[in-house]
């Protein structure tokens, strides 16, 4: 079926129209110019962050009008069904942020290290210093160069090329979530063995109220591998199962992603040089890129959209947090962030874990005649088992569930176990982007929240905050 009014459907790249060329042409051409004006100072890497991104957006939004056709014809395809007229669009299109993004990260890598390569030619950095050739280092600087640094950047970019790979996979081929639920574990390996090598800190520090039973620190060895490691499982998976409307899996991770880069310049902005700058310089560094590819993929899959993101998206996207969580050394501010997506895990482990029966989706239903997103339902055709129909009854009274009953009290239908449905169980049918947008709303004021939490009441329970800790 042709839709002639969707730019998705052109076959030739004058999809973009003259105005959006225009514009992408003078971003992309303007990034490049500022890149390369860092290469007459010390480089600049923060700048030429910044100015990648912009690259990176302009190349991610022409690809994802360039590529809707082909995809298509590939058969990586789907209907929207939340709208009347269910029309095909182009599906996986987070493969194109991911290959963007990986390969803009992979030409960011020489700006951090700039100077150190610098610093090994005989002015130690300083081109105007004249040195006599007596007093000049011959032979290679390798003992000098920051590996561990580069070691950190290597291993990121191979980690999320390994989930990349799953992502594309689950798209092409249906992964059954049991299958493909502990893979980024494995795709964490190398970020796991670069924090071991460089910084290898497995004790965590223990809340004053209870250091009289536990000491002041405690050594949780291999466990503190295996917490990074179910991060690194569940900050992926988080996005995946919080999906199912137009533009909600971009939108909770930009504003995930504008939260961290906030965090990220608390410390950065400091009035004095902070042990952590390093940490979250190299948050920023991965963070903008992917801003940058997530921008221009939401530009196509808001309300109503244009493609879909496909679970490719969801597991770069919760990777790349995965990693400057853990390579950033705070991968507990990193979950305070992640409130919603932990609430709903919660919330979906009873149909996740098939302790109830779980549909094979879960997304809100469609209500065609007044246009509004209603809550998915169960239809249990055999009463639940005793226990279960006790559970599903107390979530009703606590207003956790919606279920129906028979004239003899059985039930007969639950709503399904997500956050996107328990919303609309509290609050009564919405748009869909009036529902996407209100629980953007809410995941903006949780992490907000997490953020004030973290650097304004860690003092209760902490003698310090590393936030208020100068370097020596």
């Amino acid at each position: 079926m042709v839709v002639r009014d969707s730019p998705m459907n052109a076959s030739t790249p004058s999809a973009l129209s003259f105005t959006e060329t225009l514009s992408l042409l003078s971003l992309f051409l303007a990034s490049f110019g500022i890149i390369a004006n860092t290469f007459r100072g010390d480089g600049e890497p923060l700048i030429a962050s910044l100015a990648l991104s912009g690259i990176a957006f302009a190349a991610t939004y022409a690809m994802i009008r360039w590529l809707g056709p082909t995809f298509m014809k590939a058969g990586l395809k789907g209907k929207d069904m939340s709208k009347v007229h269910k029309r095909e669009i182009p599906e996986t299109m987070g493969a194109v942020c991911a290959v963007v993004y990986l390969l803009i990260i992979i030409v960011f890598i020489p700006f951090p290290f700039y100077k150190d390569i610098v610093a090994a030619t005989s002015g130690g950095g300083n081109r105007d210093v004249v040195i006599e050739l007596e007093h000049v280092q011959t032979g290679r600087f390798l003992h000098r160069f920051p590996h561990s640094k580069l070691a950190s950047y290597l291993s990121a970019i191979l980690s999320l090329q390994s989930v990349s790979i799953l992502g594309i996979g689950d798209d092409l081929f249906d992964i059954r979530w049991r299958h493909k639920f502990f893979i980024p574990g494995i795709a964490s390996i190398p970020i796991l063995i670069v924090y071991f090598v460089d910084f290898g800190v497995t004790q965590i520090v223990i809340p004053i109220p209870l250091r009289p039973y536990l000491g002041g620190l405690f050594d949780l060895g291999f466990l503190y591998y295996v917490y990074m490691a179910a991060v690194a499982i569940f900050c992926p998976n988080s996005i995946n199962i919080l999906a199912g409307i137009n533009g909600i899996e971009v939108s909770q991770s930009l504003v995930i992603a504008f939260l961290l880069v906030l965090n990220d310049c608390f410390y950065l902005l400091a009035p004095y040089p902070h042990p952590a700058t390093d940490s979250h310089l190299f948050s920023l560094y991965m963070l903008l890129p992917f801003i940058g590819v997530s921008l221009a993929l939401w530009w196509h899959n808001w309300y109503p959209s244009r493609v879909f993101v496909g679970d490719t998206y969801c597991y770069f996207a919760g990777m790349v947090f995965a990693v400057v969580g853990i390579l950033g050394h705070f991968s507990k501010t990193l979950l305070l962030l992640f409130i919603p997506q932990i609430f709903n895990f919660i919330y979906s482990a009873p149909q996740l874990f098939r302790l109830i029966y779980c549909p094979r989706h879960r997304l809100p239903r469609f209500n065609a005649r007044t246009g509004l997103m209603e809550p998915s339902v169960t239809e249990w055709q055999y009463p639940p088992k005793p226990i279960v129909a006790v559970f599903l009854k107390l979530l009703h009274r606590l207003h956790l569930l919606r279920v129906t009953t028979n004239h003899g009290g059985q039930i007969t239908e639950s709503t399904n176990f997500t956050i996107l449905n328990l919303w609309l169980v509290w609050f009564g049918p919405r748009r869909e982007d009036r529902l996407a947008m209100e629980l953007l709303v809410m995941q903006t004021f949780c992490g907000l929240f997490g953020l004030f939490v973290r650097h304004n009441f860690a003092l209760w329970i902490f003698e310090s905050d590393n936030w208020s800790v100068k370097s020596s």
